[in-house]
């Protein structure tokens, strides 16, 4: 397939490569705010000439620490070809004076994400749901605040920040209002850069999260951690069970899988040859129909689901065997035979 009639003009692509360019090597020189507000003051005295303010600048970065520093911003001054790369260089510290403001205001999402996970049962769909979408929100929410950002300094909106950073947001509304008469795009090229720092600045650990929440539960009803480890069943190596512990002279050990799919087969398999005393599922239940929970049930593996998925499915409640998570403490785990 091709797409027909897409075409960059090389000038736009020029100018806006040169932009993202600059607040790249920013970014990579960690500039403080007092050293990019220095270069903001040389910028502004003597960008009427290109030679004096370049030699004001170079002079200014050999007072610099760190060699690493000084090549970033030696590297960004020799591109510096004319006044209008001078305003753009100016935009862009003043960008990159205003980036972490915005990377925090992206990250109150996961923050305020994060205190509602704290009221609810690690286990439950209400906490998966969250938990599912959590790494993502920053990212989300990031790429919209500066969408609205940019359009209220394409549009010469000031009112949308402190009083006392009213002329700042001026001066940067008017440097975007006029490079972008000139094909900068500041939305696009900023959001680049900025999705790079919003990378850097989370981690990202969905994968593991269901069966850490199955950890703290576990260590919370009195299961001491360094008696719980992840081992292959010694009868059936193909199986490896997520968790597995000693409790009362008796072997345990359990599954944990948000979705089952067709994992389920292999932990009947092993239920068949294994001479571990308790065999454990625990999952969300989304797709555990009534098959299959029997056909686990049948083979002597014990079930625990979230507890809305419990409540929701009448033959899961009157099944023998299987349990709500909310059910998973020190008594019902001595109780199962």
């Amino acid at each position: 397939m091709k797409i027909n009639k897409l075409q960059v003009n090389k000038s736009h692509f020029d100018i806006n490569l040169k932009f993202y360019f600059l607040l790249k090597h920013l970014v990579k020189a960690k500039l403080s705010k007092q050293q990019a507000l220095n270069f903001l003051d040389i910028l502004g005295l003597f960008k009427e000439s290109i030679e004096i303010l370049k030699d004001k600048l170079i002079e200014h970065i050999s007072l610099f620490k760190g060699d690493g520093k000084r090549d970033i911003l030696y590297l960004i001054i020799d591109t510096i070809e004319n006044n209008m790369e001078i305003e753009l260089l100016i935009f862009s510290i003043n960008l990159y004076l205003i980036k972490d403001l915005l990377l925090q205001e992206a990250k109150l999402s996961d923050i305020i994400g994060a205190s509602d996970l704290n009221k609810l049962d690690p286990l439950s769909l209400g906490y998966d749901k969250i938990s599912v979408y959590r790494p993502y929100s920053t990212r989300v929410n990031g790429a919209l605040l500066v969408l609205i950002f940019f359009s209220h300094l394409e549009e010469g909106n000031t009112n949308f920040m402190s009083v006392d950073a009213y002329e700042f947001v001026k001066t940067l509304s008017e440097y975007a209002i006029s490079l972008k008469d000139r094909g900068i795009e500041p939305n696009q090229i900023f959001m680049l850069m900025f999705s790079e720092s919003v990378n850097q600045s989370i981690i990202s650990d969905s994968g593991s999260d269901y069966e850490d929440r199955i950890l703290s539960v576990l260590t919370k009803i009195g299961i001491p951690k360094n008696g719980i480890k992840k081992q292959h069943d010694k009868d059936d190596a193909s199986t490896e069970f997520d968790f597995f512990f000693d409790l009362n002279k008796r072997t345990y050990g359990i599954g944990a899988k948000r979705t089952l799919r067709e994992r389920y087969k292999q932990f009947i398999k092993t239920a068949q040859m294994s001479e571990i005393d308790i065999m454990i599922e625990i999952t969300l239940g989304q797709d555990l129909n009534e098959e299959k929970a029997r056909n686990i049930r049948k083979h002597g593996v014990y079930i625990f689901v979230s507890d809305e998925i419990y409540k929701m499915k009448e033959y899961l409640r009157n099944m023998n065997g299987v349990f709500s998570t909310r059910d998973l403490n020190i008594e019902t785990l001595l109780a199962l035979k």
